[in-house]
């Protein structure tokens, strides 16, 4: 669970980070998510070979479709469950992180469920 659970954040922080940035490289997403280069290099190199991003010659990293639908489900997960927290009373900073465990190892049906009660 735990290998899946990195990926999924790394392919998330990059679609973050391409909303924001005009190029996303692997110092970015070390610097996003306070990681040292050396790990996200690692990660980034096995992203590449399991074809969820591409990095051009300039070492510029761009989500492929798969990644791209991986990180758009973790990014609503995310978005959704930390706004209903804190609609709920909790911290925002604390509903942020609670968001981020629970992204992870929520299942599509529980979260259907409480994206359809929400709505």
């Amino acid at each position: 669970m735990h290998g899946n659970e990195s990926a999924e954040n790394y392919l998330e922080t990059i679609l973050i980070l391409s909303r924001r940035l005009p190029v996303v490289r692997s110092v970015d997403v070390a610097t996003e998510l306070d990681f040292k280069k050396s790990s996200v290099s690692v990660a980034m190199k096995k992203l590449r070979e399991s074809g969820h991003i591409v990095v051009s010659p300039e070492g510029y990293i761009t989500l492929t479709e798969a990644g791209r639908e991986i990180a758009d489900c973790i990014y609503e997960r995310h978005t959704l469950l930390s706004s209903w927290l804190q609609r709920l009373g909790v911290d925002p900073r604390i509903a942020v992180e609670d968001a981020c465990r629970i992204e992870h190892v929520i299942s599509a049906e529980s979260f259907e469920a409480i994206k359809n009660h929400i709505q």
